[in-house]
């Protein structure tokens, strides 16, 4: 069976060639059944070909839950919307510690701090306590790399993560840049969100920036963002499945099917070949069997250990699941 002319087309990705906007929609429009096989084998060639093999898995700390003033239409944390989630103030320092120990016995080496609202434009008392508990995490795992997720931030506050041991800092664009407004949240914008991006560059920081599939989207605005990651040079993206929570205004959309989950995948890596590209939220709840067969679509990362508001896998099964994984090269 011959391969799709528009996989075929798509080998040039292979060669060093870039996958344009057009054709990449037009592999989101056309490939499916058995040909869509064929798009996860590329992917996963790429993947091979240009991506680390093993960019390591990471686990997070939720530091500050709930009560965010932002009303992003996914979203168990946001005040709009009634979730009945319980919410709780900023993290002790030793209650973080005692997580990262948990989280580095295991043999993770990535962590990330992670709270809700909207950000801060000055290093508050809040956000001071914010960088000493960065020190002493940086003091106790030396050899842990830590990422935070604090939302939009200024200038300021950037210089001040970089000062203060931050490898990497996550500011998802969460859909494609010109449907945010329309499909995510309008108490803040998209534009503030790069900007946040660009101001981690400026200081030295690298940037994990992906998105969510199953808002409402098309396959235009799923292969937008995937383009506009690309134009915005980060390392890394994680990439999630919307799990719709009670409460929110998505609580009843539809949700992704596992076909067109591994389409996404792959696309994004044909669109970004080198990336760390990282299977975030709905691995284990929207996915469930078919998590192996998507890690082979083009993915190199993984978030082990939990989420936000959502319970994960147990690191020591994914450490095994991934041991398994390389049995694919």
């Amino acid at each position: 069976m011959k391969l799709h002319p528009l996989i075929e087309n798509a080998y040039k990705v292979l060669e060093g060639d870039q996958l344009e906007r057009a054709e990449a929609v037009a592999l989101a429009h056309e490939i499916s059944g058995p040909a869509l096989l064929d798009l996860i084998s590329l992917a996963n060639k790429v993947r091979l070909a240009f991506a680390p093999v093993d960019a390591g898995s990471c686990s997070i700390v939720n530091a500050k839950c709930g009560k965010c003033g932002e009303n992003c239409r996914y979203c168990a944390q946001s005040g709009h919307y009634s979730t009945h989630i319980d919410t709780f103030p900023l993290l002790s320092e030793e209650e973080v510690l005692a997580t990262a120990q948990k989280v580095y016995d295991t043999g993770v080496r990535i962590f990330g701090y992670v709270t809700s609202g909207r950000g801060w434009q000055k290093p508050d008392p809040e956000f001071q306590c914010i960088l000493s508990t960065l020190d002493r995490l940086h003091e106790r795992f030396p050899d842990m790399k830590l990422c935070v997720c604090l939302g939009i931030l200024s200038e300021e506050c950037a210089r001040e993560l970089s000062r203060h041991h931050v490898w990497r800092y996550n500011m998802n664009l969460q859909t494609s840049p010109a449907k945010y407004a329309e499909l995510v949240a309008t108490t803040h914008t998209i534009e503030e969100k790069i900007e946040t991006i660009r101001y981690m560059q400026k200081y030295g920081i690298t940037n994990c920036t992906g998105g969510i599939f199953g808002l409402g989207e098309s396959w235009e605005d799923r292969v937008d963002m995937a383009f506009a990651i690309r134009a915005l040079q980060v390392e890394a993206a994680p990439l999630n499945i919307l799990l719709p929570i009670p409460g929110t205004p998505l609580e009843n959309q539809p949700l992704v099917t596992p076909a067109d989950a591994a389409k996404i995948f792959a696309i994004f890596r044909l669109v970004n070949p080198s990336m760390t590209l990282k299977f975030c939220a709905g691995r284990e709840t929207i996915m469930k069997d078919f998590q192996g067969l998507l890690m082979l679509s083009g993915l190199n990362s993984l978030m082990t250990g939990g989420y936000l508001t959502t319970r994960g896998r147990q690191v020591a099964d994914d450490l095994a699941f991934r041991k398994h994984l390389e049995d694919f090269g």
